[in-house]
């Protein structure tokens, strides 16, 4: 059965009404991306201006701040805005998108979107993002990619793409076209890489970093993790609790403790102003 497609939309607003299992269960970042941040920008965080787009409910917002960054949040979705304060009392947040910042001109450092820059328009997003950027700033794209090289991740991908009736061949073939790359991406979360052409903002060049990193969580983390993802929350809960609960039964054979290394590599893209 061939899951009907979702208007981009939809999928982007699927994440408000699910912001506290985002929270709750999706994986952080590891501090080599503050790292490769500073490296690349040419730049310590502590004390610059970063405005962290598509915040979501404060994951990257606040390592950011951790690492003395002056952050500013923005974010559209009132569910995720609402819990990024919850969880984040002394970051102030705003509420707009990447495509119409409600930011001032040269009013940052870096500008970051961490797993968001999918959700925008490129051609819009680009030169609103070298509007806000002060000259020599720069713009930071990032996405935590499960790690396929884990043969466990890549059936389980698998099986993803067999149940939402994803034309593996086709989607690769996509990919490649937009990102000159055969890498395909996670089957949960589609549009987090390639969905747009990265590269194409007039002015800036991208420098690019690949991160590996990992986290070991209860199943139940796992799934919940998998679960926040916007393919499964816009095909209903039914269905949704339908893939969960046979995974659920798949991966208990492979984790008899209960336990899952979870691998991951962040996908770094940074160009300066």
């Amino acid at each position: 059965m061939t899951t009907p497609a979702v208007p981009h939309p939809a999928r982007a607003h699927s994440f408000n009404a699910a912001a506290a299992q985002y929270a709750a269960n999706r994986p952080s970042y590891p501090p080599l991306l503050l790292d490769a941040l500073e490296e690349l920008a040419d730049r310590p965080l502590k004390g610059a201006r970063v405005a962290d787009v598509g915040a979501g409910t404060g994951i990257a917002s606040a390592l950011l701040h951790d690492r003395g960054a002056r952050v500013v949040a923005v974010e559209p979705g009132a569910g995720m805005a609402a819990q990024f304060r919850t969880g984040n009392p002394g970051i102030p947040l705003v509420r707009g998108d990447g495509n119409d910042l409600p930011l001032a001109t040269a009013s940052a450092d870096l500008i970051t979107y961490a797993q968001a820059w999918h959700w925008t328009d490129p051609a819009k997003a680009g030169p609103e993002a070298c509007r806000v950027l002060r000259p020599g700033g720069a713009l930071a794209l990032w996405w935590n990619i499960a790690d396929h090289s884990a043969q466990w991740l890549a059936a389980q991908d698998a099986r993803i793409r067999d149940f939402l009736g994803v034309d593996r061949s086709a989607e690769q073939r996509a990919v490649a076209t937009r990102s000159g790359s055969g890498a395909a991406e996670s089957a949960a979360e589609p549009a987090e890489r390639g969905a747009h052409p990265w590269t194409d903002i007039p002015g800036l060049d991208f420098a690019e970093r690949r991160i590996p990193h990992t986290r070991k969580v209860p199943l139940a983390t796992h799934l919940a993790n998998l679960g926040s993802h916007s393919a499964f929350l816009v095909i209903g809960e039914e269905r949704a609790r339908e893939f969960l609960a046979t995974e659920h039964a798949v991966l208990s054979e492979l984790f008899p403790d209960g336990t899952v290394e979870e691998r991951y590599v962040v996908h770094l893209l940074l160009a300066r102003t």
